[in-house]
């Protein structure tokens, strides 16, 4: 009887009579183009995320009004970022959808996400409302508060979505909060 000494190589095992063998287990972690994407999608609204909070910062020469017309620039930049985040998560065949047919004990998760979605698109749009000219200049720390918790919120949920992820498929997405 032959002796059966295998050994790891690049994603093969062999022999060492070197009849090569390829591994029946998935390769936890592979490149996976539905994810390549989510990794793209996620980097573009943590973009929007920044650019907000670089708005918000403090007032610079310019006045209020030069501060407010960039903060809602930020803020369209985001809305429609995260607008295109529902899209992919809640839509036909979306994350969601994948992630509830993958692991569907992870169903509660993905409804509580997407309620998120809608308590955030309000945020969005009751900021925006607020930042239309023209602001007064009273309404300029009220503003950058709003902004804050808007950000804060968003984090929170991107970090929850990030979870649910790697929980229905042990894959991290990257990048920050």
């Amino acid at each position: 009887m032959r002796d059966a000494l295998w050994t790891r190589r690049s994603g093969t095992r062999q022999h060492r009579e070197d009849t090569r063998e390829a591994l029946v287990e998935p390769f936890v972690g592979a490149a996976d183009p539905g994810l390549d994407a989510l990794r793209r999608h996620r980097a573009e609204l943590g973009g929007s995320m920044a650019a907000l909070e670089q708005a918000l910062s403090p007032r610079i020469a310019g006045g209020h009004s030069g501060w407010a017309e960039r903060v809602e620039v930020a803020l369209v930049e985001l809305s429609a970022d995260f607008d295109e985040h529902i899209a992919v998560t809640e839509g036909s065949g979306g994350l969601h959808d994948a992630v509830v047919a993958a692991t569907p004990r992870l169903s509660n998760a993905v409804s509580r996400l997407g309620g998120e979605h809608i308590v955030i698109k309000e945020l969005i749009e009751d900021l925006l409302g607020r930042v239309g000219p023209p602001v007064p200049a009273d309404q300029v720390d009220a503003i950058r508060a709003h902004g804050t918790a808007l950000l804060a919120r968003l984090a929170r949920h991107r970090q929850r979505g990030a979870d649910l992820v790697h929980e229905a498929y042990e894959v991290d997405l990257g990048g920050e909060t």
